[in-house]
């Protein structure tokens, strides 16, 4: 028999959100307001945004503004708890922000009922932004929409 030793590691280490990554996150914190790379060669537009096309492999230099509306394309609730999570029980929603050609994975306000598949919803940022993908708190209902 085989013996098993189990154990945790904790390995602080801290990673650049790199050029992309950083103009991206500073739209947020700065102007709340969300970017995208657009590709040059098929005009594609990426968010969150990359410096290559995952279509053509053309180069994605063009910066465009996107959502901050969008439509819920899917969602689901964790229905666990977990420290992964930034909230209890979150709503995660795929949402496909206006001029956008891709989905940002995003927080979305509840109850998941009220939120159907096809609904439009708005960036909700907060007050206090530090530089990250939190600084938009959640999604909510566009008043008025479905």
């Amino acid at each position: 028999m085989t013996l098993v030793h189990e154990s945790r590691i904790k390995v602080p280490y801290q990673w650049s959100a790199g050029v992309i990554g950083t103009k991206f996150f500073k739209a947020i914190r700065d102007e709340k307001k969300i970017l995208a790379t657009r590709c040059k060669n098929c005009k594609k537009t990426f968010v969150p945004p990359v410096k290559n096309c995952g279509t053509c492999f053309g180069v994605c230099a063009d910066w465009v503004s996107v959502g901050p509306e969008g439509t819920v394309i899917s969602a689901t609730q964790a229905l666990h708890s977990s420290k992964a999570h930034p909230v209890a029980n979150p709503i995660f929603a795929l949402i496909h922000l206006d001029n956008a050609d891709t989905n940002l994975l995003h927080l979305l306000e509840g109850p998941l009922e009220r939120v159907p598949i096809g609904s439009r919803v708005r960036a909700v940022f907060k007050d206090a932004r530090t530089g990250g993908i939190l600084d938009i708190d959640h999604f909510q209902l566009v008043p008025g929409a479905k």
